[in-house]
């Protein structure tokens, strides 16, 4: 570190300046110490109390708290005060660990039936790249539980012998995974991040002796861990809590095997997915084209999966895979009639509709009030078009405005879309499963449910205060920024959720500096906060090409935690940075 001369021209500066605390800081040290050079554990309970929102917060809780951060700055065991210094104080605030800026255990009810819940969707989760040519394997499998998804799509195919079943994205190059493979991995890790109930959604393409096949794996694979309904249509389904470390199978019942089918030629798009911006499309801007989507007169035709295609679900003959169709919880399937009777809600049975992202918006112009209703008891599946052949993604808020509960993303894929996904499924401890709120859930005393469409008056107003960032020295090399001088950080900052709600603001640029401090406050309007998600992007100014990426992540509003917090910061993929993390302060007025 420090300064060196370069060919006798150019002085490299690196040096780390050490940022002073915010005024603000320093300002509750003052007030919560009462003036003294220590803060006392009771001082610090009120200061949690008054400013962090904390009604319940305890001496001991002050106690624990001083004592971690003692620890860990000091690396001792033992201490015998539980008071604080100003830089002590400071570590605390600027502590991941100790400061978070939403909860991290599991808070919702979770007693309600599953289609109350919107639930962290995966969509082809075997590929490992694009959807033409990509390896299929049971890896993005594992990654995606891993990181607390709930619902993993399987496509089912028979071997070029017949004779076995394969997963892989059919009529493409992708190379083939064997489905024993992907079932145990699912077994095994299932339940690593997350204790709620696995959703395996099958795309089934097989014969009645290779369904039969699929059956004795599946039930040999899980054994006790497998969700069968002692009816054969469930009237309502079960809450996450009653399913509990469980695997539910969702599919179509099982049909007629066709041997062959006609490939369909699928409608071009006009716009066509772009790799030119790593970071992905503004969300605001993924529905600008919907001119684009209605050159077929039914859109929803052209990209339906497979799964979803047939008209009507035949009944079975016992001799035709009685075991497989017994193992389907959640039945899926789209009933002859069109969009309006596809969306009709039955009395004594409930199901899974599957949308393409574009038959989706076409639905929601036409009948949007009827799709909050249908999945009201229904679950609604959303994926993405057929032209998303890099794995890129669409904009979840349509689907969740309207009560979607399995917005199907690419999880292996990247940019805005995604990390809005990954921003709504911190929710609730990162468990996988995000109440819906309940205005998607009632009706009034008239009957009308939430009219997405409907212009609302501004519920409350979420006041952000971005203090100053830390850590990008360790994250990142010396030279990654700027070849020459420290990065020039700024900060944007804004609302992603209902068309009313969104906007993004962004702080000043701070030039030459790895702990930059902006102290700037920023104020949202937000008709539906229970929708919106926090958008929160670091980037270094380049003069001369494009700003460099520096971090990201977004954030539940309704989940943000009162007072000064520290922020965790994600690079472009989602993998959280070791030590990039922005101190910011959350008021709602």
């Amino acid at each position: 570190m420090g300064t060196y001369r370069m060919c006798g021209c150019f002085t490299r500066k690196f040096k780390v300046i050490e940022a002073a605390p915010p005024p603000d800081v320093k300002a509750a040290f003052d007030k919560y110490s009462e003036g003294g050079n220590q803060m006392t554990a009771e001082q610090l309970r009120r200061f949690l109390v008054e400013v962090q929102g904390q009604s319940g917060a305890t001496v001991a809780d002050a106690e624990e708290i001083a004592l971690q951060v003692l620890q860990k700055r000091h690396h001792m065991a033992k201490f015998r005060r539980h008071a604080l210094t100003p830089d002590d104080f400071l570590q605390y605030l600027f502590s991941a660990d100790l400061n978070p800026p939403i909860d991290m255990k599991v808070h919702h009810d979770m007693t309600a039936p599953l289609s109350h819940y919107f639930v962290f969707t995966g969509h082809n989760s075997y590929l490992t790249g694009n959807q033409l040519s990509s390896d299929c394997s049971d890896v993005p499998i594992i990654k995606a539980l891993k990181r607390g998804v709930r619902v993993v799509e399987l496509d089912l195919w028979p071997n070029s012998t017949k004779d076995n079943v394969h997963v892989l994205h059919g009529r493409t190059l992708t190379a083939p995974v064997e489905l024993i493979k992907c079932l145990k991995s699912i077994k095994e890790h299932a339940f690593s991040a997350s204790e709620y109930p696995v959703i395996i959604t099958l795309e089934d393409h097989l014969t009645p002796k290779l369904q039969a096949k699929v059956a004795q794996m599946v039930t040999q694979t899980f054994g006790k861990l497998l969700f069968c309904p002692e009816s054969e249509c469930l009237k309502e389904f079960p809450s996450p809590e009653d399913l509990k470390y469980r695997i539910i199978i969702s599919t179509k019942p099982p049909k007629e095997y066709l041997e062959a089918q006609n490939n369909k030629d699928r409608e071009k798009e006009k716009e066509k997915d772009s790799d030119d911006d790593v970071w992905g499309k503004e969300p605001a801007a993924l529905t600008a084209n919907r001119e684009d989507d209605k050159t077929d007169s039914d859109a929803s035709e052209n990209n339906q999966d497979e799964e979803d295609t047939d008209a009507s679900e035949p009944e079975m003959n016992s001799s035709r895979a009685p075991g497989y169709k017994s193992l389907i919880a959640i039945h899926a399937g789209k009933p002859k009639g069109g969009l309006r009777k596809a969306l009709k809600v039955e009395p004594d049975k409930v199901r899974r509709l599957s949308l393409s992202e574009q038959a989706l918006e076409k639905a929601t112009e036409s009948y949007g009030t009827d799709v909050v209703r249908f999945t009201q008891k229904n679950f609604l599946r959303i994926y993405p078009k057929g032209t998303r052949f890099n794995s890129s993604n669409y904009k979840p808020q349509i689907g969740w405005m309207h009560g979607a509960q399995m917005i199907a993303f690419n999880m292996q894929g990247y940019g805005r879309s995604l990390w809005l996904m990954h921003g709504m499924f911190r929710a609730n401890g990162g468990c996988g499963y995000v109440k819906k709120p309940d205005f998607l859930m009632n009706a009034d005393a008239k009957g009308h449910v939430f009219d997405p469409r409907a212009k609302l008056p501004v519920k409350k107003r979420l006041k952000v205060r971005v203090y100053m960032g830390d850590g990008w020295n360790l994250d990142f090399k010396k030279t990654h920024f700027d070849a020459y001088s420290p990065p020039d950080f700024y900060t944007r900052v804004g609302i992603t959720g209902v068309p009313a709600d969104e906007i993004m603001k962004k702080t000043k640029i701070k030039e030459d500096n790895w702990k930059p401090v902006w102290d700037e406050e920023f104020i949202f309007p937000l008709t539906v906060p229970e929708l919106a998600l926090l958008r929160v992007e670091v980037h270094e100014y380049d003069m001369s090409e494009k700003d460099d990426f520096a971090g990201q992540t977004c954030l539940p509003v309704s989940e943000l935690k009162q007072g000064i917090r520290t922020v965790p910061l994600y690079d472009r993929k989602g993998e959280k940075l070791n030590s990039s993390r922005l101190l910011m302060r959350f008021d709602f007025i």
